[in-house]
């Protein structure tokens, strides 16, 4: 058992904050036998594309963040990251969220993903999304997650202002 694993099924919380991009890979690890915090940033071509990182880890619960690249803007007037970019990595860490709750992660489909907005996002900011998985049944997750910008040089954190509830996974 890896330490990753030990932290999102054991409840300790997993800081990838100074180094976001996992080490622990071999090159026999695959899609099925990497631990998950593997299995969300590396083995998912979406992932690896748009840069997300694993920030933190703990069973039920997960953050994931994508700093701001020019290649990611929706406008080039406003320096604003894509709303795509956005909704794909609130899906992809609500989807950390279940796996992390599950006994054995397996893939998932979203069935239903409601975003209410409350406020746009700033120019050249990253964005960071923090998922809550808070039910989970045999067959359907339940999950809730918010979202913030980060200041680009600053590393600072302007707080949640969006609010995501993806409602069943399965």
């Amino acid at each position: 058992s890896s330490p990753a694993n030990a932290g999102c099924h054991g409840g300790v919380r997993i800081d990838f904050r100074n180094d976001p991009r996992p080490t622990r890979m071999t090159m026999a690890d695959t899609y099925d036998t990497a631990p998950l915090p593997d299995r969300m940033t590396l083995f998912v071509p979406h992932a690896a594309a748009l840069g997300m990182t694993l920030v933190s880890l703990v069973k039920g619960r997960g953050v994931m963040r994508v700093d701001w690249r020019e290649d990611l803007v929706g406008d080039p007037e406003t320096d604003v990251i894509a709303s795509g970019v956005v909704t794909a990595l609130i899906d992809h860490t609500c989807g950390l969220a279940i796996n992390s709750a599950a006994e054995t992660p397996l893939p998932i489909a979203t069935l239903d993903l409601r975003i209410d907005y409350l406020r746009a996002a700033g120019p050249r900011l990253g964005i960071t999304a923090e998922a809550h998985g808070y039910k989970l049944t045999r067959s359907i997750g339940f999950v809730r997650a918010s979202l913030g910008y980060r200041l680009r040089r600053s590393g600072r954190h302007r707080p949640g202002r969006l609010h995501a509830d993806p409602g069943r996974l399965r």
